[in-house]
């Protein structure tokens, strides 16, 4: 499963490594564990040369008559074996010589040893001693981790050393026969039993270089999953998550060390007529060669480019000289225009794609949040759209034509509520296996005095810049509770909330005051949440929403997978249900997306969620949700938002027929 992103960056999910043949294996096996295996034999071998030397007092007490040249031959093959082993160590050679030379000094320990003790006069004595001969054997096959044929060679040359000294050393021949087969048995059976070791040994190395390399594709799995995680699916740039991250790392660099830094929004002119008229594809197509252009214009002057939004870029750079700043925008514009991508719906002149620039740096006065540098690029950029787009504009907080749009909007917003400026329409979420729509979505919507619509996406960061958004936030729980949940319209209301609101204290029970007004159970709604540079994951936040979890309220994770957010939050709250954006469901016509879609829906599934797709707009896409299992779909196919008297009617329709004909239904 691999994943291809539009710079040719590639990442192969299901990467598997090269597993070794089988020769290469045992190479592997022989070579294993080399420092370990050396002084695991550096320990035994002293061990065994201790004892061996030691033996020396039983000699003296069995043998003494020939004592004197068993105790010299023990001391001399015991400091031989210590001395070659140890320069062996010294000159760092491999395991295998150090292996031999073990079982070496075990062979001669013994027959050095033997021979003299043979020629002794105590000869009842020295045919109970020489049981002992067996111990060699047994360390040759046993004591040491040789491998299966050094132990059988070195104690094969122990039982031929046995056998031989029975020729000089012969009391009897029932003796002759008893230990024989003693020390024949003795052979055979610590030989099988040194081959059963090296098989197991063998068997724990396949398995631990078994558990390595999936450990390996494991890590190298994260890292491409991490990867990911922050960078865009279309253009191969980072994402909204990796540039938040970026900021912050940017922000405390600025706070801690006053390194200054840029934020530069660049905004495509007109690219939902562009889509409109040539298509996504080429609206993708169109996107990917803006990334790539742009990057390859910051690049040699430090600034890293993020995609920001739709058709939105953001470029961030560690510097903050103004006459720097101008030149970056103004090369990122030129780089744009100079691709000559055609755009013949503009309508304004210009027949190719251009870019809109806004750009902010830090000052003293840009405040003590992060947010603020980013809403003055936003405010800059606002004003190059209104200078006519294809501009530049650099904020200046002294310039009070900068901010008059914004500033308007923040006027409006004051007086919304009271002058009826702000209103509610409802999109319908579909239960993909009943097909019943007993969810809906409030979505605020906001018009100006004279009747103009002002798009979410300006009024609603102006009103939680000015805190607005916590007047505008309660209206809306209260209206939706009123317009659809009071006489059981509909199921469950789901509303956006904002990180701002759940900031706030008292928020949980202010929720509880509307429920107890309207008399609604708090099971009936549901809240959106969205991850985002203002949702940090700090102990205000994570209690109010157990708060509103305890009132019955129903927890969704909205935009799943654009950036905004992050598998920490999955990882942290308990959700209802979590929204996977739009942006997956459109791009599942390939083989690459559905496959990434396919990934997403079983992460979110592996913690227990439902799940909910957005931006269904096709019976194709809500067949491939029913193929998925998805538990509900979104988007125009559904329904699109209307307003809530057309779910009064709807619910009276629906009513009618289930009274008049009840068996129908069954």
């Amino acid at each position: 499963m691999k994943r291809m992103f539009a710079n040719s960056a590639e990442i192969d999910l299901d990467k598997r490594l090269q597993r070794p043949s089988p020769a290469e294996l045992r190479e592997l096996y022989r070579r294993n564990d080399e420092m370990a295996r050396t002084e695991a034999a550096r320990q035994g071998l002293w061990i065994a040369v201790l004892v061996y030397i030691l033996f020396s007092t039983t000699d003296l007490l069995l043998i003494p008559d020939v004592a004197a040249y068993t105790i010299m031959a023990r001391l001399t093959v015991g400091v031989i074996a210590l001395v070659v082993f140890e320069g062996q160590r010294h000159l760092k050679v491999s395991i295998t010589y150090l292996d031999r030379t073990s079982a070496m000094a075990l062979v001669l320990g013994y027959a050095v040893w033997i021979f003299p003790a043979i020629r002794t006069v105590h000869t009842d004595s020295l045919s109970y001693y020489m049981i002992f001969g067996a111990i060699f054997m047994m360390g040759a096959n046993l004591f040491f981790s040789f491998r299966f044929l050094l132990s059988v060679i070195a104690s094969s040359a122990v039982l031929a050393t046995f056998l031989l000294s029975l020729t000089a050393f012969w009391p009897t021949n029932i003796y002759a026969l008893a230990f024989s087969t003693f020390y024949v048995s003795c052979f055979v059976f610590t030989s099988y039993v040194n081959w059963k070791l090296n098989h197991e040994r063998y068997n724990v190395f396949l398995n631990a270089l078994e558990a390595q390399l999936q450990h390996r594709e494991a890590t190298e799995r994260g890292e491409a999953l991490l990867r990911m995680s922050n960078t865009d699916y279309l253009t191969g740039l980072e994402n909204r998550r990796a540039v938040d991250h970026r900021l912050r790392n940017y922000w405390k660099e600025w706070q801690t060390n006053s390194r200054g830094f840029t934020a530069i929004l660049v905004d495509v002119d007109f690219f939902k007529k562009y889509n409109d008229f040539y298509g996504h594809q080429e609206g993708d197509r169109c996107l990917i060669h803006i990334a790539a252009s742009i990057k390859e214009a910051v690049a040699p002057l430090g600034g890293s480019i993020g995609r920001y939004g739709g058709e939105e870029f953001i470029v961030l750079a560690q510097f903050n000289e103004k006459e720097r700043v101008a030149y970056l925008a103004e090369r990122i514009r030129s780089t744009v225009e100079q691709l000559h991508l055609l755009h013949e719906e503009r309508r304004d002149g210009t027949s190719v794609v251009t870019v809109s620039i806004g750009a902010a740096l830090t000052r003293e006065q840009s405040g003590a949040k992060l947010e603020k540098i980013i809403h003055e690029a936003d405010r800059a950029l606002y004003s190059a759209k209104a200078s006519g787009r294809n501009c530049t504009r650099l904020f200046d907080p002294n310039d009070p034509y900068s901010s008059d749009e914004s500033e308007n909007i923040a006027a409006l917003l004051k007086i919304a509520i009271n002058q009826n400026l702000v209103s509610l329409v409802y999109q319908p979420i579909e239960d993909v296996a009943s097909k019943r729509q007993d969810v809906v979505e409030a979505l605020m919507r906001l018009r100006t005095l004279d009747g103009n619509v002002i798009p979410p996406n300006l009024f609603i960061p102006i009103a939680e810049r000015t805190g607005m958004i916590l007047e505008l936030g309660r209206w809306v729980i209260r209206t939706a509770c009123r317009d659809l949940l009071a006489d059981n319209h509909v199921q469950i209301a789901s509303i956006n909330v904002s990180p701002i609101q759940l900031k706030m204290p008292g928020f949980a029970a202010s929720v509880a005051a509307i429920l107890y007004e309207t008399g609604v159970s708090g099971s009936r709604l549901a809240f959106e949440i969205t991850e985002g540079l203002e949702m940090e994951m700090h102990s205000d936040i994570l209690r109010c929403i157990n708060d509103l979890k305890t009132l019955g309220i129903r927890i969704w994770l909205d935009d799943f997978g654009t950036g905004f957010a992050g598998l920490s939050w999955l990882r942290l709250i308990d959700f209802d249900t979590v929204k996977i954006d739009r942006s997956f469901l459109h791009g599942s016509a390939t083989a690459r997306g559905k496959a990434m879609l396919q990934d997403i829906i079983g992460l979110i599934r592996n913690r227990g969620p439902k799940i909910l797709v957005e931006g269904v707009e096709t019976e194709r896409q809500l067949a491939l949700l029913r193929e998925l299992r998805i538990d509900y779909a979104q988007g125009y196919h559904v329904g699109r938002p209307a307003l809530a008297q057309t779910f009064h009617k709807d619910a009276e329709e629906e009513v009618r027929p289930s009274s008049a004909a009840p068996s129908s239904s069954a």
